[in-house]
Formats: structure tokens, sequence, C-alpha cells
């Protein structure tokens, strides 16, 4: 506990929020400030609530942070679905956004099993 940048799964969702912040910035997507700002916030969520969780100093408030990260991974990728659906995406590049928040969601689901009390 307590160095969150070392982590393989705070690495991940920063990526993963990098990526979001560009598709969002460009075409249709960029004029869509409603999804567009969930879109970001869901994103900044997920990376954000392992910080927090990391750094919470118990493992009780460790697993509620990421928990919600976890919970926040699902709306990103529902949105970005949304996204796809609505043509604001390719199906190629939703494949790379599930992928990834697959990837983060089984890391999350790992470290709090882990440190489940």
């Amino acid at each position: 506990m307590g160095n969150f940048k070392e982590l393989h799964v705070w690495q991940s969702s920063i990526l993963l929020c990098e990526k979001i912040y560009k598709i969002t910035q460009t075409g249709a997507f960029s004029q869509d400030f409603g999804l567009r700002d969930q879109v970001r916030r869901a994103a900044v969520s997920v990376a954000s609530n392992i910080a927090e969780g990391d750094e919470s100093g118990t493992n009780n408030l460790s697993v509620r942070f990421f928990s919600i990260a976890k919970g926040s991974c699902a709306e990103l990728l529902t949105q970005m679905i949304i996204a796809e659906r609505i043509g604001y995406i390719s199906k190629e590049e939703l494949a790379w956004y599930e992928e990834n928040c697959s990837k983060i969601s089984a890391m999350l689901y790992k470290l709090i099993k882990a440190r489940k009390p």
C-alpha cells in the first residue's frame, strides 16, 4: 500500500484516461458535451479511485475505493458502447476500450480479493 504509481492497474488506467481525452477531442464526440464530459469523468474516476484506495491506509477503505474504480470502469465501457452505436467511434476503437476495461477490471478484482479482510 502507498505507492499507487507503481501499480500496473493504475498505470493502465492512466493510459486509458489519456486515450479517452484524445478521442473525445475530435469529431462529433467533441461536440456532444454531455456524453464527452461523462466519459471523461468516468475515466478519471477509475484512475483517481485506484490512487485513493492505495493511499487510504486500511484494507477496508482500499476495497471500497477499488470497488468504485471497478464500477467506473463498467460505466466507461457502457458509455463507449453507446459512442460506437451512435457513430462517434469505430468498432475497432471500441474493441480496444473493451479489452482494456476488461483487463483493468480483472486487475481490480484481484486487488479487492487480496485486500478484503
